[in-house]
């Protein structure tokens, strides 16, 4: 059995480090997976308090059972137009490196799918799309019967100035 390695090392390979588990969910008509290490929870939409200041895709933050958690919405992160919160849109709580600490951060998605088992030959590594397209937080592209998923590096969906500034609001 390989040794485990974070989502960030798992990157220019041939899939086999990227195989597991991935909680998927959609963003409009897209399915995306994240590794089912890095989710700690899902919890329906609550209360989510603004913070000044901050870029349009960071909502804000959450009290988690007493637990100052930041949220950010991966539709306006990823430039895809905002839509109104309906039953089905949800916060999955994941886990990130963010420098020395690990931080949790709340991801606003339309839907959580299912959890699904991805084997490193259903992935194929990100298409080039250009010089001007930053594509680094994506993990690859996963081939299933139901179609492509797009599977997230959820530590690498922010910048180290954003992950600064979002431990700062935390």
């Amino acid at each position: 059995m390989k040794d485990k390695k974070t989502l960030g090392d798992e990157t220019g390979d041939d899939g086999a480090n990227r195989e597991g588990k991935y909680l998927t969910f959609s963003l409009g008509n897209e399915e995306y997976g994240i590794s089912i290490l890095r989710v700690k929870e899902i919890i329906g939409m609550m209360r989510i308090t603004p913070i000044p200041q901050t870029p349009e895709f960071v909502k804000g933050v959450i009290n988690l059972r007493g637990k100052v958690i930041p949220v950010i919405d991966l539709r306006l992160r990823f430039a895809m137009n905002s839509v109104e919160f309906t039953d089905r849109t949800c916060i999955v709580v994941v886990e990130i490196d963010s420098g020395s600490a690990r931080l949790h951060m709340g991801v606003v998605v339309d839907s959580v799918s299912e959890v699904v088992n991805i084997k490193g030959s259903e992935i194929e590594d990100t298409p080039c799309l250009g010089t001007t397209l930053s594509t680094q937080y994506i993990l690859g592209m996963a081939k299933t019967a139901g179609g492509v998923k797009i599977l997230l590096d959820i530590g690498r969906v922010l910048g180290t100035d954003e992950l600064a500034m979002l431990d700062r609001v935390a």
